[in-house]
């Protein structure tokens, strides 16, 4: 039987109506996006989503996403947000293995979006669960022997939760876990957005790529777009490398730092047709301006390398999308990650991955480990062996402004965190970060990792590197 959901704030949709009409559209995009998600990937309620991921949002969409009336559709796994009478609503649309997928402005349920990766089979989740960690959950959790020890640190984990808009926190020493806990109404299997966390997961796959010898970081980034005829005017972003977009010195122009690229993550527009748009602002190599474009790009480009490699067609666009899960995701026992991507099939990997606590650690994991899979030697090597220092390092302009530096697709806090009677973070600590509270801190000299996921509101940000700098501290006493 269909089940449809009306959104309570019908009523008061009229409030939103004075609205700029291309706002309205991005804000019923939000609401469409978030609700989609959040009830077919990660499982949740329309007040659960709405409490935690619709709730503390960008100020110019706030008042218009409590306000647009959505319709969730159990049968068809779709959301649709109407913003305006003379145009259809904005639509999501669920699939399995690629999540959530936006409609352009105008388009339809019945538009054909990329709903399957052929002749990829989803792995069975309770035989994967039954392995050993970390490739399955079996024999994560190895407590700390001594019962002080044990209290020493959950008395610092329990410091995270004082506010709820936490959802999890897992410590990991020498790869296994010695503390984890989640808010009452989370578990272990329960993922959620990773924002800018993604844009790690990305450096993470182009290594894989040089592991498979299919790119090489100094070399330019093939982005279709930029690649001219012999004979006609060169595209000077052609020579813009793989290791400059990881960066995020590219050159490229963004609106602003930080570029928030809401029409591709709100408005139904394509990777495809808005990241390689932007023109040269300076030269290549030469300064630092954090982009979502810049990481998009990366994504794209590997995309086209893989198809490549695949042949023209179908063949290479499966590949394409298969790459993620078969290459990286699944050999880590991330069986519940989710890459959604745009509605022609183009991941949108610098923000658009729902991701478990647990699955953020396997990934941290993996760069602790020197790019092998496991725990310690034997497991395969999925990444160059020197791949994790050169995600860490920094590599000419660094961000203005900031305590903490930038590598590839990780942020470098070495040094950071430290207040009285607590000690700085190490040299050489690295972390992936994201919107609204996403944190795994890589702690190599340690073999610690901490893992943070919530729902920060704007004004009140988890202070992270405090945090995991007290959980080294606290490791260290006990290990004293």
């Amino acid at each position: 039987m269909k089940r449809v959901w009306i959104a309570a704030a019908l009523l008061a949709a009229p409030a939103a109506a004075a609205e700029d009409p291309h706002t309205l559209a991005l804000a019923a995009g939000y609401k469409a996006a978030f609700l989609c998600s959040g009830r077919w990937n990660a499982g949740q309620g329309e007040a659960a989503i709405t409490r935690d991921d619709l709730t503390g949002i960008y100020r110019e969409y706030q008042e218009a996403v409590t306000a647009l009336p959505a319709t969730i559709d159990e049968q068809s796994r779709t959301v649709s947000v109407k913003f305006a009478n003379a145009m259809p609503p904005r639509i999501a649309v669920w699939r399995p293995l690629l999540g959530c997928v936006q409609l352009p402005p105008g388009a339809t349920a019945a538009a054909d979006v990329p709903r399957l990766v052929p002749g990829l089979t989803p792995p069975d989740l309770a035989a994967m669960d039954a392995k050993p960690w970390p490739l399955g959950d079996a024999g994560a959790v190895q407590p700390l022997k001594r019962k002080r020890d044990r209290a020493a640190l959950e008395a610092v984990v329990a410091k995270a939760f004082d506010s709820d808009r936490t959802t999890a926190v897992i410590v990991l020493k020498d790869g296994k876990i010695i503390a984890e806990r989640y808010r009452t109404d989370w578990t272990m299997h329960t993922p959620q957005r990773t924002w800018s966390v993604a844009k790690s997961l990305t450096a993470t796959l182009v290594g894989r790529a040089v592991q498979l010898g299919q790119v090489d970081v100094t070399q330019p980034a093939p982005v279709p777009q930029w690649q001219t005829p012999k004979g006609s005017v060169a595209d000077p972003r052609a020579a813009i490398s793989w290791s400059q977009l990881l960066r995020m010195k590219s050159g490229l122009w963004t609106a602003g730092p930080g570029n928030r690229t809401d029409e591709v993550y709100l408005g139904g527009a394509l990777v495809a047709e808005t990241a390689p748009a932007m023109p040269l602002e300076h030269a290549p190599g030469t300064h630092f301006n954090y982009s979502n474009n810049d990481i998009m790009l990366a994504a794209l480009a590997l995309s086209r390398v893989v198809a490549a490699k695949e042949g023209a067609g179908e063949g290479g666009s499966h590949a394409a999308l298969a790459f993620p899960f078969t290459e990286l995701l699944w050999p880590l026992g991330m069986t519940r990650t989710t890459p959604e991507t745009d509605w022609r099939g183009d991941f949108v990997l610098s923000s658009q991955v729902w991701m478990t606590a647990r699955d953020l650690g396997r990934l941290a994991l993996l760069y602790q480990n020197g790019g092998r899979t496991g725990i310690g030697a034997g497991g395969q090597q999925l990444l160059p062996p020197d791949w994790p220092a050169f995600v860490e390092r920094a590599d000419g302009p660094q961000p203005d402004n900031r305590p903490e530096g930038y590598g590839a697709g990780f942020w470098r806090w070495g040094g950071l965190g430290g207040r009285a009677g607590v000690q700085p973070l190490p040299a050489g600590t690295y972390a992936m970060n994201g919107n609204r509270g996403q944190y795994a801190v890589i702690v190599p000299g340690r073999n610690i990792i901490v893992i943070r996921r919530g729902f920060d509101l704007p004004a009140a940000p988890f202070p992270m590197p405090g945090f995991a700098a007290e959980v080294v501290a606290a490791l260290e006493k006990i290990t004293k």
